[in-house]
């Protein structure tokens, strides 16, 4: 009278539940499955296919669940990278850019790395809560003026430094390395990670004196966390709205770099990489 009711026998077993992990890590092969990512419905239509076992989406969302999956957003992979090169580059980097700043022992080593987001008029929509069976809109604008957020983060100590510029260029740079300067702290040393643009590796720049670049393999940019505090940006503050002119652009993309830099939690989360952090 008091034990708990064992409710109803689970419609799939164990080796069923190991192929649905083997798939869904895998990935769908878009000749074969006809889509890019799986669904829940997907899935259930694969369920049924391969074991005739028919369940709802419901059902197919919450064994995943237990397996350990989640809803997560995808980091930026580049089609023709070398993935042996960017590999390569996590296990060596922590030591290598500790001996590429040729400092002397002790010295308090600060990685930072950054990156650059052009926001502009011609906005993007992200997805919102909304009843089932409806369609929200956002308003979008098709004019194409825009600005440049240069931004820089050092997750380990949560902190950032970013500018709002009309351009991208080597001048432009020189004037975020100013930036960054100042934001290492007293005595340390940053060795600054980041792509191989132009601007990054031009030798009209001049580096000061705390920092050491150190550049990411090509074609890597899931390497630089600060593809994702974009992401989060956009995602958070940035999307979904329109803006008025170019002043109206500078001004929001002031505000959503100042409220992150506010937040030194949030930075970490999404900063922070164990294999570049290991001693």
């Amino acid at each position: 009278m008091n034990g708990k009711a064992p409710g109803g026998r689970a419609k799939l077993n164990d080796a069923q539940r190991q192929a649905l992990v083997k798939i869904v890590e895998s990935g769908p092969i878009p000749a074969i499955h006809g889509v890019v990512r799986w669904r829940r419905k997907d899935l259930v239509q694969w369920i049924f296919q391969e074991f005739r076992v028919s369940i709802d989406e419901t059902t197919v969302g919450r064994e995943l669940k237990a397996l350990g999956f989640a809803k997560l957003s995808a980091r930026p992979r580049h089609y023709a990278q070398n993935e042996l090169e960017a590999a390569a580059f996590k296990k060596t980097s922590p030591p290598r850019s500790q001996k590429r700043a040729k400092l002397p022992q002790g010295t308090d080593i600060e990685l930072w790395w950054a990156d650059e987001a052009r926001i502009g008029e011609k906005n993007k929509i992200t997805r919102r809560w909304a009843r089932r069976g409806t369609r929200p809109s956002a308003p979008a604008y098709q004019r194409t003026m825009w600005a440049y957020i240069f931004g820089a983060i050092c997750p380990k100590k949560g902190k950032g430094a970013g500018l709002v510029l009309p351009w991208c260029d080597t001048e432009a740079m020189q004037e975020h390395l100013a930036e960054i300067s100042q934001a290492v702290d007293d005595g340390a040393h940053a060795v600054l990670l980041l792509d191989e643009a132009g601007w990054h590796v031009t030798p009209k720049l001049k580096v000061p004196d705390n920092i050491t670049l150190m550049f990411l393999p090509p074609r890597s940019p899931e390497l630089n966390p600060v593809e994702n505090v974009w992401q989060f940006m956009r995602d958070n503050w940035l999307s979904n709205r329109i803006f008025k002119d170019y002043g109206d652009i500078v001004t929001h993309c002031c505000a959503a770099w100042n409220k992150l830099v506010d937040q030194p939690w949030k930075i970490m989360s999404i900063g922070l990489r164990e294999w570049a952090h290991r001693s």
